[in-house]
C-alpha cells in the first residue's frame, strides 16, 4: 500500500507533535517572574536596622499597609501598578514617610517604658493599635462602647457593646 500526499503530511504532523511533546516534558519549567528588592545593605533606612533582612523588612512593610490601609505608594515614590522595581523606595520626598518615621520613633520609645509602667514583660503597642486600618489614628471611643459594664439590673444603652465578663465569671 503507498502512502499518499496526506499519509505523508499526516506521519510527518504526528512526528514533528511527538517530538515538540517530549521536547517540552525535559525542557525545565519557566520561573516565576522575580521581584527585585535590595538585600542588606538597603538604602536610607533610618529608624530599622541596617543589616534587617528582605523577608523582614517586606513584612513589615506589608504590616504597615495593612495597619494603616494603605499601599507602598502612601509613603514611596511609586506608581501603583508599575512593578515595584521602578519603585525609588530610598526617597525622602513623601511627607507620609517622614511622619512613619517619627511614628516608629514614638512607639519605641512606648515600648521601651510599657513593660515597666503595665508589669507585663511583653507588653507592646503597634502601628495597628491606634489606626486600626485607618490612616487617622482613633483618637475617640467609638459610639455606643461600653467602657463600664452598668449597674446590676441596669439595662444598657440600644446597641451598646459591653466588654466580656471577668476572667473567672
Amino acid at each position: 500500500m503507498k502512502a499518499g500526499v496526506s499519509g505523508l503530511a499526516l506521519a510527518a504532523a504526528t512526528a514533528v507533535f511527538g517530538i515538540s511533546i517530549a521536547t517540552a516534558q525535559t525542557a525545565p519549567p519557566p520561573s516565576p517572574p522575580q521581584m527585585t528588592f535590595a538585600d542588606p545593605p538597603h538604602k536610607n533606612l533610618k529608624i530599622l536596622p541596617a543589616d534587617i533582612s528582605r523577608m523582614q523588612l517586606l513584612a513589615t512593610m506589608k504590616f504597615f499597609s495593612q495597619s494603616l490601609g494603605v499601599r507602598c505608594t502612601y509613603c514611596h515614590v511609586g506608581t501603583d501598578g508599575q512593578p515595584l522595581s521602578t519603585f525609588d523606595f530610598p526617597s525622602d520626598a513623601k511627607e507620609h514617610k517622614k511622619t512613619a518615621r517619627e511614628m516608629m520613633r514614638m512607639v519605641q520609645q512606648i515600648n521601651e517604658k510599657l513593660p515597666g509602667i503595665t508589669g507585663a514583660p511583653d507588653s507592646k503597642i503597634t502601628c495597628f493599635t491606634c489606626h486600626r486600618g485607618s490612616t487617622k489614628p482613633a483618637t475617640e471611643i467609638p459610639p455606643n462602647t461600653v467602657l463600664v459594664p452598668p449597674p446590676p439590673g441596669a439595662t444598657p444603652p440600644p446597641g451598646a457593646v459591653s466588654p466580656p465578663p471577668p476572667h473567672g465569671a
